[in-house]
């Protein structure tokens, strides 16, 4: 079982996960294609940040910024290496979207990358009916992002 908490973000295993996703996605993307919050911007007052645990072992995280009062992003989605595939992203994401709707945010959308490494991640959004977009926010065209959105209905 699994359990979803809003997270301060001062535990030492979330941090690691943290330093772990940042320093990927250097390794998969270009630097001006980084768009990973690091820890001072998930602890801005926009991000709320949630850690997914299991029997106190922490799984994943993910978190939710708000754009503006009808539009929200989802950010920092993350599954530790030894419990992919298992569920936990599909969790993650089906609590952000319920937060969302619990905000009454009218848009949730996201920004990944394109290369192969982000096809599974592309899919878990795909399968929870996110479709593909213009950049929104401060975003712009590049060939290392694809965005997606999705509408939500109240």
């Amino acid at each position: 079982m699994i359990e979803i908490r809003v997270d301060d973000l001062t535990a030492a295993d979330i941090r690691a996960l943290l330093e772990e996703h940042l320093a990927e996605m250097h390794r998969t993307s270009p630097p001006e294609s980084v768009h990973a919050l690091d820890l001072a911007g998930l602890k801005r007052p926009d991000v709320t940040f949630w850690s997914v645990r299991s029997n106190d072992l922490l799984v994943g995280c993910g978190a939710l910024k708000e754009l503006d009062p009808v539009h929200g992003e989802i950010k920092s989605m993350r599954t530790v290496r030894g419990r992919r595939r298992e569920g936990i992203a599909c969790a993650m994401l089906a609590h952000i979207i319920a937060e969302a709707r619990h905000r009454r945010y009218r848009r949730l959308s996201l920004e990944t990358g394109s290369m192969e490494a982000f096809a599974p991640a592309r899919r878990l959004y795909e399968s929870f009916g996110f479709t593909y977009c213009a950049p929104f926010a401060s975003y712009v065209d590049d060939a290392n992002s694809v965005f997606l959105t999705r509408v939500l209905e109240p």
